[in-house]
């Protein structure tokens, strides 16, 4: 199973360094803002900030920027009313698409969404006309090199602690489970001693489809626009 998920390698990038760091310490605040918003300022309690601030400091987003988000989600700090949208769209060559953005201006935002998928051959669907088609899992992903000499062994290490699945990428290894597990299993494998690169819930595809080279252009470029959007939060497709 595997799902394309936000800021991830996109082979094609265009656009300044500048720029795209911008976008995503934006994307960044945000989340923050709304995990807090959601469930209070305290990282020992509220599991979904936690993970917000750990993917912020990985990203070498300023202490100052991550302290002001958490005030403006409970209320301390003044800031505009941000809310969570998500999108389903039909993209080309059988591609699907779940989107997940945060916004302070929903018109802004679907407007955006449907000129980049009617840009390249796609449409915005309906509500769950593409949600059907993903599964929402808690996705854990390690350094391959951390359990190469053992898999077998923290294979079955992790189903004990809860993983349903499993996958294997060049350098990563990564495992799902129930998306109301993830902080356990999180946990329990951190006690184990191993670095975590990222935890997350996403949409993950129940029936992917392997990326041909020749869809690769067309798929990439919606890609390069979600990825440039300071609204959009994550993407998901039913590509490999």
């Amino acid at each position: 199973m595997s799902g394309h998920s936000k800021w991830a390698k996109i082979k094609h990038s265009k656009g300044s360094v500048d720029a795209k760091k911008s976008a995503l310490f934006t994307k960044l605040g945000q989340a923050i803002v709304i995990a807090s918003r959601e469930g209070g300022g305290d990282l020992d309690t509220n599991f979904k900030l936690r993970l917000a601030v750990e993917r912020a400091k990985k990203a070498n987003l300023p202490k100052d920027n991550i302290e002001r988000a958490i005030k403006k989600g409970t209320g301390e700090v003044k800031g505009q009313q941000i809310e969570e949208v998500t999108y389903e769209a039909f993209g080309p060559e059988g591609s699907t698409f779940v989107i997940e953005v945060v916004t302070d201006n929903k018109n802004r935002s679907v407007t955006n969404m449907r000129k980049i998928f009617s840009k390249h051959g796609g449409n915005l669907g309906s509500q769950n006309s593409v949600l059907w088609m993903f599964d929402q899992l808690g996705v854990i992903r390690l350094k391959k090199e951390l359990i190469v000499a053992q898999k077998e062994e923290w294979q079955l290490k992790f189903i004990e602690f809860g993983a349903i699945d499993f996958k294997e990428e060049e350098e990563e290894f990564i495992i799902y489970s129930d998306f109301n597990h993830l902080q356990d299993l999180k946990e329990k494998i951190e006690k184990r001693g191993l670095e975590i690169e990222s935890a997350e819930t996403e949409w993950v595809p129940k029936d992917p489809i392997e990326m041909k080279e020749s869809q690769e252009k067309k798929i990439f470029s919606i890609f390069e626009e979600l990825e440039e959007n300071p609204d959009v939060q994550n993407y998901y497709t039913n590509f490999n």
